[in-house]
């Protein structure tokens, strides 16, 4: 099971610290760069060995939620576990950015792999310190320009992307799941995997024996040159398409769904995998685990 970790405990000392809580840990992480010093900041899902889909509330955890004065989750079904807490433990003034609602997104959106997507991080860092200002206005200033700050640290991993596309535009790929497809498609992959075979996975459903059977073809016949597999939900079946891209010679990346600890920011995690990916296409050298 998943357990509740700090990301921060760092505040002024003249000042009662905002208590934050991201649902995962990369919006954890943000919160904690936006709010500097005046929030203390918890993480609920932080294990990048762990299935985030099996996740269940430990009371420790709901207490923590419930107590919390701003929550950041991501949405689109993804955490709803948390919206029950909150509807059970309703508290005065609580902020709470929902990203799929913050991205003005459907219920329906295919894929909730939100924060791999160049779009959003932004937008959450500029909210969260809309709502720190909120909380504790005497700090507005200082939240508004953490998140300036943090903004503009994306740049390299946006210059990263752009560069690749323009290099290595239209690569052809395998994936297991639609973790990362947000940003491969930023960086101008061709995702060969069909998305029923991804969603059936993601989904922990059987899929259909056609989609299994093109996955293999496309590692037997060389047609992808990278296979970006997800470290945190393996099963027999992905294990098997593990073995297949081994055995054709493919290089493997390894994407999560929650940031890889200790040592990474969400900066340096989303940078990380663009290099792995970089180097899995240019040197056949596989990233199946980062590492700091």
């Amino acid at each position: 099971m998943l357990t509740a970790g700090p990301v921060t405990t760092a505040f002024a000392a003249s000042s009662v610290p905002i208590n934050a809580i991201g649902v995962e840990n990369e919006y954890a992480d943000v919160i904690s760069q936006v709010g500097g010093q005046y929030v203390r900041v918890q993480a609920v899902e932080t294990d990048p060995n762990t299935d985030p889909h099996t996740f269940e509330a430990s009371p420790k955890v709901a207490r923590e939620i419930a107590a919390a004065q701003l929550i950041v989750e991501n949405g689109v079904g993804y955490d709803a576990w948390a919206d029950k807490i909150m509807s059970a433990s309703a508290r005065p003034n609580r902020k709470v950015i929902n990203v799929q609602t913050l991205l003005g997104l459907p219920d329906n959106t295919a894929n909730p792999h939100l924060w791999y997507d160049p779009k959003t991080m932004p937008a959450v860092a500029k909210a969260i310190a809309a709502d720190l200002a909120a909380l504790q206005p005497a700090q507005a200033a200082y939240f508004h320009a953490n998140a300036d700050k943090f903004i503009a640290s994306l740049e390299p991993w946006n210059a990263a992307i752009a560069a690749f596309k323009v290099k290595y535009g239209q690569t052809p790929i395998a994936v297991t799941e639609p973790v990362a497809d947000y940003m491969l498609e930023a960086m101008g992959f061709n995702i060969l995997t069909p998305f029923s075979l991804q969603k059936a996975i993601m989904d922990g459903t059987d899929p259909a024996p056609q989609d299994v059977t093109t996955q293999n073809d496309l590692f037997a016949t060389n047609r992808v040159k990278v296979f970006a597999y997800n470290q945190q939900v393996t099963d027999t079946l992905t294990k098997s398409f593990l073995d297949e891209s081994r055995k054709a010679g493919i290089p493997v990346v390894g994407v999560y769904e929650t940031m890889p600890t200790p040592g990474y920011t969400y900066q340096s995690w989303m940078l990380a995998e663009v290099a792995a990916l970089e180097k899995a296409l240019t040197n056949k050298v596989s990233t199946e685990t980062l590492q700091k």
